[in-house]
């Protein structure tokens, strides 16, 4: 039989006959434990491939449960925050720009606003990172300014570099 002529089918067919012909002349106890080697390599493909990850799933489904809910609550209250920010009227551009640099006011010589159309720039000098903190929320809530971009360095005396933020008749 020329093997370069042969089918995949029929080596195949070959080595099987081949193989249970060994099978054959081994003993009866050889063939038993060739048997249980067989039954244990099944069982352990079987689990690694269709049990275990079957069983990781279910092992971590709560925790991912559990962070998928506490995803969707922080969603939540950001929504039900971006609606009452909706809601909140609209500040006159003089008031806006009086409110901010009354909350400018409040934070000494290290820091100068400057404004420039609906953007305003506030400069700061070692600000205490509480006062930069108190002087957004004055910013967000009585001038409705808005936070656009912020280039801050922090320092042993506090932060330093500039916060451009537009106002909330123009946001």
């Amino acid at each position: 039989m020329n093997t370069s002529s042969s089918t995949p089918a029929s080596r195949w067919q070959a080595a099987a006959q081949q193989l249970q012909a060994h099978f054959a002349a081994l003993a009866p106890r050889e063939q038993n434990l060739v048997r249980g080697a067989g039954a244990l390599i099944a069982f352990a493909i079987v689990w690694l491939v269709a049990v275990q990850p079957a069983w990781r799933t279910l092992r971590q489904a709560p925790a991912e449960l559990d962070a998928v809910q506490l995803q969707q609550q922080r969603m939540q209250a950001m929504a039900a925050e971006a609606r009452l920010l909706r809601a909140t009227p609209v500040v006159a551009p003089d008031a806006a720009v009086q409110a901010l640099q009354a909350a400018s006011e409040r934070l000494g010589k290290s820091a100068h606003l400057q404004l420039a159309g609906d953007r305003a720039v506030l400069s700061l000098q070692g600000v205490d990172p509480a006062a930069l903190q108190q002087w957004l929320v004055e910013a967000r809530s009585a001038a409705r300014a808005r936070a656009v971009e912020a280039q801050l360095q922090r320092s042993g005396q506090g932060y330093t570099g500039q916060i451009t933020v537009t106002l909330g008749s123009a946001s």
